[in-house]
C-alpha cells in the first residue's frame, strides 16, 4: 500500500472540554463548527490556503473574541477537516488510498487551489493520486471502494471514473505485464516505488482479479466489468468466471427469503435487503457474456432460482431461460428443480419456467442458415471485421445445428428424469405434465422406459384421474420402445388403461416371435388375454380384405372368448377420440398391426398352436 507524508511539524492538536484546538502561544481567533464538533483555530494559516474560509469570514460578523464559521455539510466529516487543518499548520499528515478521497473532497470544499497558494493541498493530492494510487492495483480498488462515501463529489472530481479506468487497464494488460497477483493484492506495502513490481511478477490465474473486484458494491462492480468487457481482450469464459465469483460472494444469503409463508412477515429492513439483492442479481444478468458456454448451465439455473426467490423482473427470468435453453443438455435434474415461491402457484416446483426453457431449447437450430453465394473475386478482396464476424457466426450456427440432434437426445433423458421427480406432486396439473413430456420431439426418445416410470409415478400420485385423463396421459407412450423389464411391469400395472396393457403384451410377444427367441412366460390371466388377441389376429389373417369388417362383427358373439375383452375395450373407449372409428377398427388399433400383418399373425398363431400341442 502506497502512502504520502506532508508537513514536518509534530501534531499539536489537543482536546479541551469537547473543543479541539492547537497548542500554541498565539491566541485563537477563529471558531469552526463541523457537524457538531468545534475547532478553536487561527485565521492566518487557514485563510491563507482556504478560499472558502476567506469568503465565509468576510460574510460573517466578528464577535469580541472569535469569529464563528459553520460547515454543516462538510464532506468527510471531522477527520477530513482536521486533515486539511493540519496541512495548513504544516503538521505532518499521512495520505493513502484509504483517506485520499475524503481529503480530496474536503480540499475541494475548502477551495485549497493553486490560485490561493502555490503547492496547495489539491495539487499535492492530484500528483499523489495520478502517480501512485492509479498505478497500483490494490490502491485503485481501495480508493474506488472509498468513493461510496462521497458518490457525488467523487463523480464530479472524476475520481470514480479514473479508478475504474485504471482497474480495467490492468485487467486488460497481458498477464506477463501485470505486476500484481491475487496473493500480492492482499499484502501491504509501505513505499511509493516500483520495487513491488520486481518482487511480484506472476499472476495466479487468468481471473486473478475477480476475487478482488468481488468486494466492490454492485454499481461500481457493474461499471468496472463494463469497462473490462468493452476492452475486448478478456475471454468470455473468464468474464463468466468472474461473475460466478461475485455471485457466490453476495447471493448465498438470500436463502432465508425462500420461504413463501414468511414473506408476508418481513419488515422494512428485510424488504430493503431483498431489493438490494434483486438489483444485484439483475445487474449480474446484464453482464453475462453473449457467447454460448461462457458460463455453465448450472450457474445460470442457480441464478434463475435466485430470481424466483427475489421476485426478479420477468425480463430477467426470460433472459436466463433463453440462455439456459442454449445449453440445456449440460443441466442436471437437481438444477431444474426450481422452487415455486409464488402465492398463486400450488406446485412445489416451478414447472412453468421449465416449460419456457424447453421452448427456448427447441427454438435453436430449427432454421439453419444457408451459405450465401459469393463470387470468386470476393475471396481475393480483404474483408472487413464485420464480414469476418458474420462468417464466424455462420460457422457457429452450422456447428450448433449439427449438434442439435445429440443435444435433443440428452435433453430427452433429462426431461423424463425430471418428470419422475415432479410427478409425485399432487398439485401438478395433467396438462403441465403432458406439456413438458411433449416438448421433446418423438425421435429424441430412443426408449420410453423413463417416460413410463414418470407416468407410473404420476398415476400413483393422482388416483383421482378418470379414464379419459389416464388415456390422455398414456397416449404419448410408445409401447414398442419399452424394455422387457418395463413391459413386464406395465403388463401387471392396474393403473394403466386396458388399451395400453394390450398394446404392451402384443408388442412384446410380437417382438419375441419375430426374433425367434423364447416368449417370456406370463401370468395365466395375461397369457389368456394375449392368446385371445392372437386368435383375433389370426382371424384377420384368414379373412379376405373385403370381408374383414363382417368377420370383426361376428366376433361380438357372447360365446366368443374375446367378446368380454372387446366389450370392455369398447366401454373404455367411450370418451376417446377414436369413437368415430368402427368397433372392429378399434380392435385393430389396439393391436397396432405391423407393416406385414399377415406374416406376423401367422407366425404368432403357429407358435401358439405348436406350444399347445407340446403341452398335450
Amino acid at each position: 500500500m502506497k502512502f504520502m507524508k506532508l508537513g514536518s511539524r509534530p501534531d499539536t492538536f489537543i482536546t479541551t472540554e469537547a473543543v479541539r484546538s492547537v497548542n500554541s502561544e498565539v491566541t485563537s481567533d477563529l471558531l469552526v463548527q463541523v457537524k457538531g464538533s468545534r475547532y478553536l483555530l487561527h485565521k492566518f494559516p487557514l485563510l491563507s490556503k482556504c478560499s472558502r474560509l476567506q469568503k465565509l469570514c468576510s460574510e460573517s460578523p466578528e464577535t469580541s473574541q472569535h469569529q464563528i464559521v459553520q460547515l454543516p455539510d462538510f464532506p468527510g466529516g471531522i477527520e477530513a477537516f482536521e486533515l486539511c487543518a493540519k496541512f495548513c499548520y504544516g503538521i505532518t499528515i499521512t495520505l493513502s488510498a484509504y483517506n485520499i478521497v475524503a481529503a480530496r473532497c474536503a480540499a475541494e470544499y475548502l477551495q485549497m487551489t493553486e490560485d490561493v497558494e502555490k503547492g496547495n493541498l489539491i495539487y499535492k493530492l492530484d500528483v499523489f493520486f495520478n502517480s501512485c494510487i492509479l498505478s497500483g492495483w490494490k490502491d485503485s480498488i481501495v480508493t474506488l471502494q472509498s468513493t461510496k462515501s462521497f458518490p457525488l463529489w467523487s463523480e464530479d472530481l472524476g475520481i470514480t471514473s479514473r479508478c475504474i479506468e485504471a482497474i480495467a487497464s490492468k485487467v486488460l494488460a497481458h498477464p506477463s505485464k501485470v505486476n500484481l497477483s491475487r496473493s500480492y493484492s492482499r499484502r501491504d506495502d509501505v513505499s511509493c516505488n516500483e520495487s513491488e513490481s520486481r518482487r511480484h511478477n506472476k499472476t495466479s490465474s487468468k481471473s486473478w482479479w475477480a476475487e478482488e473486484l468481488a468486494e466492490l458494491s454492485i454499481d461500481l462492480y457493474w461499471r468496472s466489468m463494463i469497462a473490462i468487457k468493452s476492452g475486448g481482450k478478456v475471454a468470455a469464459n473468464v468474464i463468466g468466471d468472474a461473475l460466478r465469483i461475485y455471485a457466490s460472494r453476495w447471493l448465498p444469503n438470500i436463502s432465508k427469503y425462500a420461504n413463501p409463508k414468511k414473506q408476508l412477515e418481513y419488515d422494512q429492513k428485510d424488504s430493503d435487503s431483498i431489493g438490494k439483492y434483486r438489483l444485484l442479481l439483475e445487474s449480474i444478468i446484464t453482464l453475462l457474456p453473449a457467447e454460448r458456454g461462457a458460463v455453465s448451465c448450472s450457474f445460470l439455473l442457480k441464478l434463475l432460482k435466485a430470481a424466483n426467490i427475489l421476485k426478479a423482473s420477468s425480463s430477467s427470468k426470460m433472459e436466463l431461460a433463453r440462455r439456459i435453453g442454449l445449453q440445456l443438455e449440460d443441466a442436471t435434474v437437481n438444477d431444474l428443480l426450481i422452487p415455486c415461491l409464488s402465492h398463486t402457484c400450488d406446485t412445489i416446483h416451478d414447472v412453468d419456467i421449465v416449460i419456457t426453457i424447453l421452448e427456448q431449447f427447441m427454438l435453436q437450430g430449427q432454421s439453419p442458415p444457408t451459405s450465401p453465394l459469393r463470387r470468386k473475386g470476393d475471396f481475393e478482396r480483404r474483408r472487413s471485421r464485420s464480414a469476418e464476424n458474420i462468417d464466424l457466426e455462420f460457422q457457429e450456427s452450422r456447428r450448433s445445428s449439427s449438434a442439435s440432434h445429440s443435444s435433443k437426445l440428452k435433453v430427452a433423458k433429462l426431461v423424463d428424469r425430471y418428470l419422475q421427480e415432479i410427478s409425485s406432486d399432487s398439485n401438478l396439473p395433467l396438462s403441465k405434465f403432458i406439456s413438458i413430456a411433449e416438448a421433446i420431439p418423438e425421435f429424441a426418445r430412443l426408449d420410453h422406459d423413463d417416460l413410463y416410470r414418470a407416468i407410473d409415478i404420476y398415476l400413483k400420485g393422482h388416483p383421482e384421474l378418470n379414464k379419459s385423463e389416464r388415456k390422455r396421459l398414456c397416449r404419448m407412450l410408445d409401447c414398442k420402445k419399452l424394455s422387457m423389464e418395463v413391459c413386464m411391469h406395465a403388463a401387471q400395472n392396474e393403473l394403466l388403461p386396458l388399451r395400453v396393457v394390450v398394446q404392451v403384451l402384443f408388442f412384446e410377444q410380437a417382438r419375441a416371435a419375430m426374433s425367434g427367441g423364447h416368449v417370456t412366460e406370463l401370468p395365466s390371466n395375461i397369457k389368456a388375454l394375449l392368446e385371445d388377441t392372437a386368435k383375433t389376429s389370426a382371424t384377420f389373417n384368414k379373412t379376405p380384405v373385403d370381408d374383414q369388417w363382417t368377420t370383426a362383427s361376428a366376433l361380438k358373439s357372447p360365446n366368443s372368448n374375446l367378446s368380454t375383452l372387446k366389450m370392455k375395450l369398447a366401454e373404455d373407449d367411450d370418451d376417446d377420440d377414436l369413437d368415430q372409428i368402427g368397433k372392429s377398427s378399434r380392435i385393430k388399433a389396439l393391436c397396432v398391426i405391423p407393416n406385414r400383418p399377415k406374416r406376423m399373425f401367422s407366425k404368432l398363431w403357429s407358435n401358439n398352436r405348436s406350444a399347445a400341442s407340446q403341452k398335450n
